[in-house]
């Protein structure tokens, strides 16, 4: 009589498991795909190299937006020359014109989005130019970030800095009464312009 009434039970808890991951496979697939073709352009007078940061939009937030958009306002104003491109809107022919790359992934089941992840596996990334590794998250983005790490390093030169901002997470402890994305912005600011000091030196 036990074993009968146990069936059911782990009936339910099967299909409850069978919903579960049906839901995570499509939300997985939702995310992952390909997003829109966006691109901006931050000119300098005085710029003498030219750095292209490469996204993939998140359906959900847009902090990778936010971050790209204000990191290149830092490097602009460290005397760059910068474009932002989704992956979908990247001139293939014109890869090669930029002096240094800067790969910004979204963080999808504790790995950089497939659409970044494919995008850098199939370029060849000339060694000589540097390239910047950036990993988005709700907070769980350290193995995302080494994993990115891994593949710009197979695919080129290894990273000459990688940084993370995250979403639900403090992005720094002593302004944890400021909004995530407010003070993942203000960062990102400060790091391009640090970076475009390190990149023309």
């Amino acid at each position: 009589m036990r074993k009968a009434k146990k069936r059911p039970f782990l009936s339910k808890l099967v299909l409850a498991l069978c919903l579960i991951a049906a839901a995570w496979l499509i939300l997985t697939i939702w995310v992952e795909r390909l997003g829109p073709a966006k691109a901006w352009h931050f000119s300098s007078d005085t710029a003498t190299k030219k750095v292209l940061i490469v996204f993939d939009p998140d359906p959900i937030y847009n902090l990778d937006e936010q971050v790209c958009l204000s990191l290149a306002k830092g490097l602009s104003k460290g005397k760059l020359d910068v474009t932002i491109e989704t992956v979908a809107a990247v001139d293939l022919p014109k890869l090669q014109e930029f002096d240094a790359y800067v790969f910004c992934a979204n963080t999808y089941n504790w790995a950089p989005d497939w659409a970044i992840s494919d995008f850098i596996q199939s370029q060849n990334l000339p060694r000589s130019k540097p390239v910047v590794a950036i990993t988005v998250g709700s907070g769980s983005t350290r193995r995302a970030q080494l994993k990115l790490e891994e593949i710009i390093a197979a695919n080129g030169a290894p990273p000459i800095t990688s940084s993370t901002w995250w979403l639900m997470r403090p992005n720094n402890e002593k302004e944890s009464d400021k909004r995530n994305v407010d003070v993942a912005v203000s960062l990102a600011y400060t790091f391009g312009i640090e970076l475009a000091y390190k990149l023309k030196n």
